[in-house]
Order: structure tokens, then C-alpha cells, then sequence
């Protein structure tokens, strides 16, 4: 069995139905399914159970014989969020105790880490071991995920294979529960269908302007397909960059929504919210050469690709992955 948490979810009902493609009928799904909201996600998609959130670790811990491969997708993401006890109990705790279970029991493991984990990018965004002790993110998100890191790292134990994934701004289907966490793509849809127009952020930094943001934005597909590789291949243990190793501006994710809309651009500016503004990224682009070397050489989609796909295959037609 493939056990996938966060399974209702945006990135990991997506991996659900990437690997139903590839032939995979037994997965147990993992989620707090009281969110009913996010139950469409897993329509149509073929599984062999449903296990809350809350009874997984000992689910796990009476079923590991039978589990061959552990995708731990589901966390806590709101990175607006400021609870650290709520970051620790789901994103740290958590994880420790889904990693301990798969080291007694040598049960292969994948899960998410965050391009968060890089903060302003001071140190750069290259996935070396040696810098993560040392990154500063900018919110309790961010934080609880390095401080995982920073913990499998420290261990002297692992599973038989492992693999911690930054993603960087992944956008696609199956996102439209996450609110404001949502991608700026799934917001651009929405407003330009609403008003005709679409808002983005003003720079309060005089090194960028308005709209020349740089994000790393990654097509959930590409993420699918690195996921499968690694379970398949599995190469080198560690911790990889997931981005699309290529920064692009907001002003281009708008004009190219606006394009595979069929819609005439109107693009203006608002400040960013305070609340959110002294801890903005104004630029990151994920260092993707540790993932090459690993062997996966199938190319990214271009933003252009994987927002005309987004949009005309999944957003204009209310449809799910």
C-alpha cells in the first residue's frame, strides 16, 4: 500500500490521481475529512481507505507491515497563521512521529518541506544540508518546517530511503478550498471573471517595481511527476529543492492568465497588507541542480504551459485533477 496524507488537499489529492495514472490502486488516504469542502478532490479517484488524521500514527503503527511507501504531503500552510503551538503539534510532532514509525519499520518516506524555509533568501536558495541550520524564515509556517529539517538531519536513523521536498509557489487544479492561500493564478481567474480586471501587489521595495515581484512558480503536475520519480528511482537520500528553477515576475502570471482567458488585459496596483508586508518575498527561485544530478531530467513546464493548461483544462471548467 501507498499511504498519502493531506490526501483531501490541494498537492496531495492531485498525487493521488497521478498515481492511480501510473497504475496504483492501493492507497490509503490520509485527512481531517471533517472539511467537507475539500471532498470533491477525491472524486472519481480509486483508494483502498479513508484514515483521519487523528487516528493515522497508530493506524500506522498496526498496518506499517503493509505499507510500502509513505507521501507525507498534509501540514498546517497558512503562513498568516502565528499559533507556533499549532505549527509544532501538526508540522513538527506530527512528522516526528510518521519519521519514527518509518525508521522501525523501514517504510520509504517522501515529505514536504517549504521554499518558505528560505526567508528573504539571504543565504540563497540552494538546497545544501550544511545551510539549513542556519536559514531565518519569515513566519511560524516557514519555521516549522526548517525546524523538521533541521531535526532529520540531526538524526542518526533514517528510513530506508527519504526525501524532504521545498516547494516553491506550486499552483494547479484542486486549489479552490485554500482561500486566501490559494495561488495568485486560481485569484487572478477569479477576479478577472468577476470584475474584468486583476489587482496585484505595489512594491514597497525600490530594487523591484510594481508587478516585478519574482516568485519561482511551479506547475503541481511537475511536482507530481518528481514525487513519482523518486519513489521509483529512488536516488539519494536528502533534502531537494521542487521549484521550477526559474523566477518569474507577477505582471507575467497576470498578462498570461488574462491571455488564456481570451480576455483584454486591465492590470492596476494596491498596496500589500500590512500585516504581511515587512515579511514579503520579493524574489526566490529554487536551485534545482541537486534534483538533476539525482537523474530527473524531464522537463518543467513553462509559466506560460502551465497556466494555459490550469486555466482552459481545470479553472474554466470548475473541473478537479
Amino acid at each position: 500500500m501507498i499511504v498519502v496524507t493531506g490526501a483531501a488537499g490541494f498537492i496531495g489529492s492531485c498525487l493521488v490521481g497521478r498515481l492511480n495514472k501510473a497504475g496504483h490502486d492501493d492507497i490509503v488516504v490520509v485527512d481531517d475529512f471533517s472539511k467537507t469542502e475539500k471532498n470533491r478532490n477525491l472524486e472519481g479517484k480509486t483508494i483502498a481507505a479513508k484514515v483521519g488524521r487523528k487516528d493515522f500514527i497508530q493506524w500506522l503503527k498496526e498496518f506499517s507491515d503493509e505499507v510500502d511507501f509513505v507521501y507525507h504531503i498534509g501540514a498546517r500552510t497558512d503562513t498568516t497563521e502565528f499559533d507556533e503551538a499549532i505549527f509544532d503539534e501538526l508540522n513538527v510532532n506530527y512528522s516526528k512521529d510518521i519519521w519514527n514509525i518509518c525508521v522501525d519499520k523501514q517504510i520509504p518516506l517522501v515529505y514536504a518541506s517549504s521554499g518558505a524555509t528560505y526567508g528573504l533568501g539571504e543565504l540563497g536558495y540552494k538546497d545544501d544540508h550544511a545551510i539549513i541550520p542556519k536559514l531565518k524564515p519569515l513566519n511560524p509556517y516557514g519555521e516549522s518546517k526548517n525546524n523538521f529539517d533541521i531535526w532529520v538531519l540531526e538524526q542518526s536513523k533514517f528510513p530506508p530511503f527519504w526525501a524532504g521536498l521545498k516547494f516553491f509557489n506550486v499552483y494547479g487544479p484542486n486549489e479552490y478550498h485554500k482561500a486566501r492561500m490559494a495561488s495568485v493564478i486560481f485569484h487572478a481567474f477569479n477576479q478577472i471573471t468577476e470584475t474584468g480586471a486583476m489587482k496585484l501587489f505595489r512594491s514597497h521595495n525600490p530594487d523591484y517595481t510594481d508587478g516585478g515581484q519574482l516568485r519561482d512558480f511551479v506547475y503541481v503536475k511537475d511536482l507530481l511527476d518528481v514525487c513519482l520519480f523518486l519513489k521509483d528511482e529512488t536516488p539519494n537520500s536528502g533534502i531537494y529543492n521542487l521549484g521550477s528553477g526559474t523566477a518569474r515576475t507577477f505582471l507575467d502570471l497576470a498578462k498570461n492568465t488574462f491571455k488564456a482567458m481570451g480576455r483584454e488585459e486591465s492590470i492596476s496596483f494596491v498596496d500589500t497588507p500590512i500585516d504581511i508586508r515587512d515579511k514579503y518575498q520579493y524574489f526566490t527561485e529554487a536551485d534545482i541542480e541537486k534534483l538533476r544530478a539525482a537523474g530527473y531530467s524531464k522537463k518543467f513546464h513553462t509559466l506560460e504551459e502551465g497556466i494555459e493548461d490550469y486555466v482552459k483544462n481545470y479553472l474554466m471548467s470548475n473541473s478537479t485533477y
